[in-house]
C-alpha cells in the first residue's frame, strides 16, 4: 500500500499555477461541490475568473461533470488500493484521487492522468500529499483497463458498476422494472445534450439555426420538440450572443414538451407555483406571445428574482414575479385559465445534468417531496378556474411522485378529471405519463394534466 499523506496537509482551495490549471481548477470546483455548492452555480464562476483558454474550460468543464457523475466507481477503486478510508482524507486530496481515477477509466494514458493531477496540487496545502496521490494514483493504474469490477445483477453490483448509492438502484429497480432502470441509470451518467428553445418574438427555428451555424457551432433539430435545437460548440452559454441577447433560452426538450402541453393560449392568466429558474414560465409567456399574464411564484427572493431576470433578458413584458409559498399563494379561488405546478422533487430524471445530487439525495427526501407535491397540487387546484387546466409535472422517475401522486388525486381532488396525457415516447404512468431519459434522449419527466369540472 501507499504511504499515507502528510499529517499537516489541510483542507483549503487550490492554487492554479501554469501547469496543470484545467485540473486545478477542477479539483476546486469538486471541494466546493462537496462542501455543499452546486457545480453548475460554482463553476461558472470559477471559469469566468480562470483565465483559462476555451479548449482548458471546456476540459475542466468535462473534468468536473465527468468525476462527479463517476464518482462511485472512483471510490471503489480507490478502496481496493489506498491505505487509508478517502473519508479520512483532506478534501483536495480526496478530490484529485478521484478526478485522476475518472481520467483512467475515460481511457487518458496513465502518465497523462497521473501526472497532469499531480500536477494540479502544485502549491497549497495540498502539495505536500502530491507523492501519496501519485503512489495511489499508480496502483489504481495497475487495476485496468480490465477494472475489477462487482460481478451480479444485484443492486449492490449494480450501484458500483453504474456509479449510484445504491438505495437509488433499489428505487429504480422497484419502480421502473430492471431494464429500465439500468437503461436509467447508465443515461445518468451521459453527458447532456445542449439544447436551446428559440424566443418566437425575436427569431424563427430556420433563423436561429442559421445564426448558429454561421458562428461554427453544430445544430440538429430535436426529435421530441421540433423546434428545440441540439447545438455543440458553443462555448459558454451566457456568453453566446443569441443567449445573451434573448434569442433562445438553454431548455432541455422534456421541459419544453412540459411547457408546450400546457397549451397556453393568447391573454390568459396563467400561475405557475414553483416557477425558478423560470425557463416552463417563459416559455407560456412565449406562447401566448407577451399577451395576457404568467404569474411566477418562487418561496425564495433570490430564486424569484432569476424568474425576472430570465423574463426581462427575453423581452417578456407578461413575466410577474412574487414571493410566495405554493402551498398557499397569495391569489384569488378560481382566477387562471391555467395553473403549472413543476414541483421540487427527488430530480432522478436529471442525474445526468446535476451529477452531484445522486450523492446528496436520501431515501426520505422522497416521501418529504411527495407530502409537498401534494400540497402544491392541492393549492393549484384551487387557483384554477372552472374549465381551466392544472398541469403537474416532476423531472423524477418514482413512483411516489409520479403515478402515485395521480392515485391520491384521483381519490383526493375528484374535481379534476384527467386529459389525455402525451404519446409515444412517453408511456402511460396512471393518468398521466413518463419520459425515461433513453426513450428521447432527454430529462427524465412526469407530466398530468387534470381539467377542473366545476
Amino acid at each position: 500500500m501507499p504511504p499515507g499523506p502528510p499529517a499537516s496537509a489541510a483542507p483549503g482551495s487550490v492554487t492554479r499555477g501554469r501547469a496543470g490549471t484545467a485540473r486545478a481548477l477542477a479539483v476546486e470546483a469538486l471541494v466546493r461541490v462537496e462542501a455543499g455548492a452546486f457545480s453548475n452555480l460554482v463553476l461558472p464562476g470559477l471559469l469566468a475568473a480562470s483565465g483559462l483558454a476555451p479548449r482548458d474550460r471546456a476540459l475542466a468543464t468535462d473534468l468536473v461533470y465527468g468525476t462527479l457523475r463517476h464518482q462511485g466507481q472512483a471510490d471503489h477503486l480507490l478502496a481496493l488500493v489506498a491505505d487509508r478510508p478517502l473519508v479520512t482524507l483532506d478534501p483536495p486530496v480526496r478530490a484529485a484521487l478521484r478526478l485522476g481515477v475518472h481520467q483512467l477509466l475515460a481511457g487518458v494514458p496513465p502518465h497523462a492522468a497521473v501526472g497532469e493531477t499531480v500536477g494540479a496540487l502544485a502549491s497549497g496545502p495540498a502539495a505536500r500529499a502530491r507523492s501519496y496521490v501519485n503512489a495511489v494514483l499508480r496502483r489504481v493504474a495497475e487495476l485496468g483497463p480490465s477494472w475489477p469490477w462487482p460481478e451480479g445483477e444485484g443492486p449492490a453490483a449494480l450501484a458500483v458498476r453504474t456509479s449510484h448509492p445504491q438505495w437509488v438502484v433499489e428505487r429504480l429497480q422497484q419502480d421502473l422494472g430492471p431494464a429500465d432502470a439500468l437503461r436509467t441509470l447508465e443515461a445518468a451518467n451521459a453527458p447532456p445534450p445542449v439544447t436551446l428553445r428559440p424566443n418566437p418574438l425575436r427569431t424563427t427555428t430556420a433563423a436561429l439555426a442559421a445564426e448558429l451555424e454561421a458562428a461554427g457551432v453544430e445544430v440538429a433539430l430535436g426529435t421530441l420538440v421540433p423546434d428545440a435545437l441540439l447545438v455543440r460548440g458553443t462555448g459558454d452559454l451566457a456568453r453566446l450572443p443569441a443567449v445573451a441577447e434573448g434569442r433562445a433560452t438553454p431548455q432541455d426538450q422534456a421541459s419544453q414538451a412540459v411547457a408546450t402541453a400546457v397549451g397556453a393560449c393568447p391573454g390568459e392568466d396563467i400561475l405557475d407555483l414553483a416557477a425558478a429558474p423560470g425557463g416552463k414560465a417563459t416559455a407560456l409567456a412565449e406562447a401566448m406571445g407577451d399577451t395576457g399574464r404568467v404569474l411566477a411564484a418562487d418561496l425564495r427572493p433570490g430564486r424569484a428574482r432569476r424568474v425576472l431576470e430570465a423574463g426581462r433578458r427575453l423581452g417578456l413584458a407578461s413575466v410577474h414575479t412574487v414571493v410566495a409559498d405554493g402551498r398557499a399563494p397569495p391569489v384569488r379561488p378560481g382566477a387562471f385559465d391555467r395553473v403549472l405546478v413543476d414541483a421540487p422533487c427527488s430530480g432522478l430524471g436529471v442525474l445526468r445534468r446535476r451529477p452531484e445530487s445522486r450523492w446528496r439525495l436520501q431515501p426520505d427526501d422522497v416521501d418529504r417531496a411527495a407530502g409537498l407535491q401534494r400540497r402544491l397540487l392541492t393549492a393549484a387546484a384551487g387557483a384554477a378556474r372552472p374549465g381551466g387546466l392544472v398541469a403537474y409535472s416532476v423531472c423524477t422517475l418514482t413512483r411516489s411522485e409520479t403515478a402515485a401522486i395521480d392515485e391520491w388525486a384521483a381519490a383526493e381532488l375528484p374535481g379534476l378529471v384527467a386529459e389525455a396525457p402525451p404519446g409515444s415516447p412517453w408511456r402511460p404512468a396512471g393518468r398521466g405519463a413518463i419520459l425515461l431519459p433513453h426513450a428521447a434522449g432527454t430529462d427524465g419527466m412526469y407530466l398530468l394534466l387534470l381539467r377542473v369540472t366545476g
